[in-house]
């Protein structure tokens, strides 16, 4: 393992260090005094030698001068060019994004796999062609995190009758004919009938009765907030169903717009292999003819099948996002489609900040759930606490009741009851401090909620304008690359120059296309990160996005 930012001298003239993130390690290594003239021993710094296990470097006079060059020059300009490059390479990579991976995660839904996965739709014949409000529109309709999320608020619609179903009354009826015979020794009077002279057994007889039963509970306060808070549970998981729907429109943007980045890197690949391929053609008739040297041909060559190999791996990585798309929106197995939107690019009236928040409070789904899950905690802790209250009810029947039908007469009970609660074994205040550490939980989720969502629209906006000025840039540096290449052929042609400038050339305008493509990515997915930020992404793409 290298540790990473250190640099230390153990003694003089021997020095190791290392370079953070590059996970390189440079040792710099001073001749034993011990050694023979012949051999140098050197020892990493930081090591202690174990017996002979010495490494022996070569001619004594050989090292001093390779020493005495490092000590003076060497290592400062080593650290330097190595530093510079290490920062130049994590600036590039904060702030471009590269090419796609296929499979990876899609940013801004927590990491819920339901949200990349379906329930696919029927195969239709033929080739689709899909926008980006198209695909949305399908991922609202069959993306398993939206399906899954609508299932939880039936779930809590039957949370709500539970509870509300314990103030409602409770109509029952039983009615009941029985015919019956005893014996009058099972029921202990076994003497009374020897005495009395009475059969030992009595009957038969009947008995009939019908009616109905009612139950209403006239005030449970605990009830009647546990009530309360099930309806506010069931708003919480309503507004999280809104919330799933922007996320879809999330994933499905990420994913549609990683797929035409990767549909651009497939076309801007395979100009580059003809590109790549005319130069090998001239750089072959100049070989043939004696104007340049077999290398420049051999060079071009290289070029050439770097360029399709380039474009080989661009296009399995296009085809392994189309396979995304199609689990994401929910379309069928091996159905056909392709992308009408192939340049996203529309430029972003500006917004304030302070305006950007105020709609995202206002509008996001999630912080409207946040809010409604604390309220449904703080009933939940009302309904606790009103365990120590006493609760009223009342119970009535009404019909007719004898021992045959034909002779029932009308007969009824009426009974309030008053419950008053005495000593519950502490089961009140085990309930109540649940629901107070749940009280607590809900408060500290919306206080972070609401910091994440002014995270969330600060960086947005961030991402917006640095991603736009990128395509600015991206877009003159692609014009200035591609000017570069055409002189550096013509030079070429001209025997000015070898082929070495016209790699180098075909090398920046690769590039060129590539920061171009990323930075086009990073904008249209910095808007549609926006319009999530202020929960209205439905509204925010139709308004955002035209098309084509």
């Amino acid at each position: 393992m290298v540790d990473h930012g250190i640099i230390s001298a153990s003694h003089k003239d021997r020095m190791d260090f290392t370079v953070p993130d590059l996970n390189v390690a440079i040792d710099y290594f001073e001749p034993d005094s011990e050694c023979s003239s012949d051999e140098a021993v050197t020892e990493p710094v930081g090591e202690k030698k174990h017996g002979h296990q010495m490494l022996c470097l070569g001619v004594m006079r050989a090292q001093e001068i390779a020493r005495f060059l490092a000590k003076r020059l060497g290592v400062f300009l080593l650290v330097g060019i190595v530093m510079c490059g290490a920062a130049t390479s994590l600036a590039q990579n904060e702030t471009t994004p590269g090419p796609s991976t296929p499979g990876q995660a899609i940013p801004g839904t927590g990491g819920v796999n339901t949200f990349a996965g379906s329930v696919p739709a029927k195969l239709v014949p033929g080739v689709v062609p899909l926008s980006l409000r198209d695909a949305i529109d399908r991922g609202l309709k069959q993306n398993l995190g939206l399906l899954l999320s609508h299932s939880d608020i039936r779930t809590a619609e039957g949370q709500r009758w539970e509870q509300l179903s314990a103030l409602l009354p409770h109509v029952t009826a039983a009615p009941y004919l029985a015919e019956s015979k005893i014996n009058i020794a099972e029921l202990g009077f076994s003497g009374l009938a020897s005495t009395l002279h009475l059969s030992p057994s009595i009957g038969p007889f009947s008995f009939f009765d019908a009616r109905a039963n009612v139950t209403q509970t006239l005030f449970d306060w605990k009830s009647i907030n546990a009530t309360r808070a099930a309806n506010q549970n069931l708003k919480s998981v309503s507004y999280t169903f809104k919330d799933a729907r922007d996320l879809v429109v999330l994933a499905v943007g990420y994913t549609y717009l990683q797929a035409i980045a990767d549909e651009a890197r497939v076309e801007t690949a395979a100009a580059q292999v003809n590109t790549a391929q005319a130069v090998y053609d001239q750089a072959t008739d100049q070989v043939s003819a004696g104007t340049s040297p077999d290398i420049d041909g051999l060079r071009a060559k290289v070029e050439l099948q770097t360029r399709q190999q380039q474009l080989i791996q661009a296009k399995n990585n296009f085809a392994i996002q189309k396979l995304t798309v199609a689990r994401v929106i929910g379309l069928a197995p091996g159905q056909e489609f392709e992308f009408t939107d192939k340049s996203l690019y529309e430029p972003f009236d500006g917004i304030t900040v302070d305006e950007a928040l105020k709609r995202a409070y206002a509008s996001r789904s999630d912080y409207q759930a946040a809010m409604a899950d604390l309220r449904a905690a703080e009933s939940a802790r009302k309904a606790a606490f009103a365990g120590y209250f006493p609760s009223l009810s009342f119970d009535a029947d009404y019909g007719a009741g004898g021992s045959h039908p034909s002779t029932a007469t009308q007969v009824y009970d009426v009974k309030g009851t008053l419950s008053i609660p005495i000593f519950l074994g502490g089961s009140v205040r085990g309930d109540v401090l649940q629901a107070d550490a749940r009280l607590e939980q809900s408060r500290e989720r919306l206080d972070n909620l609401r910091a994440q969502i002014d995270s969330d629209v600060r960086a947005a906006l961030l991402n917006l304008q640095s991603a736009s000025d990128q395509v600015n840039v991206a877009r003159s540096n692609i014009d200035l690359s591609e000017q570069t290449l055409t002189q550096s052929r013509d030079r070429f042609s001209a025997g000015v120059t070898d082929t070495v400038e016209v790699v180098q050339s075909q090398e920046s305008v690769a590039s060129a296309h590539e920061q171009y493509i990323s930075s086009l990515y990073s904008y249209n997915y910095a808007k549609i990160s926006l319009v999530r930020a202020l929960g209205t992404a439905e509204e925010g793409v139709k308004e955002y996005f035209k098309g084509k």
